[in-house]
């Protein structure tokens, strides 16, 4: 559901009510989990960015939320996503199912620690 939207605000509005609570909540647990962050609108969908380089973009879908890209993680870690892994750099969560709000903050943890190493911040 990509469009030409302005602002993250613009986007969620733009979807189905039933959706817009779980973007509210991927969006605050995913700027919470990487301090100094701030969100913006890039290829068309949310985009989670620090000091201006992206960290981790959520969009919705018909049927899902989907989450990119997958960072590297421990065995752990790939076991815990291994369900929504839909490709390689995708993890696609199922509306009308809980949602694993914990993995989407542990994938937006993990992709600004690999970000702030390539920066040095």
């Amino acid at each position: 559901m990509a469009g030409n939207f302005d602002t993250v605000d613009d986007y969620i509005a733009a979807q189905p009510g039933e959706v817009q609570p779980i973007l509210h909540e991927v969006r605050r647990r995913a700027l919470a989990a990487v301090p100094g962050a701030a969100d913006r609108i890039s290829y068309g969908i949310p985009t989670i960015t620090l000091d201006g380089h992206y960290v981790v973009y959520f969009a919705a879908w018909k049927h899902h939320i989907s989450v990119y890209p997958v960072p590297d993680g421990g065995e752990d870690f790939e076991r815990e996503i291994a369900p929504f892994r839909a490709a390689k750099g995708t993890l696609k969560f199922p509306l009308g199912k809980p949602m694993p709000y914990e993995i989407i903050e542990e994938v937006a943890t993990l992709l600004s620690e690999r970000e702030r190493r390539r920066g040095g911040y």
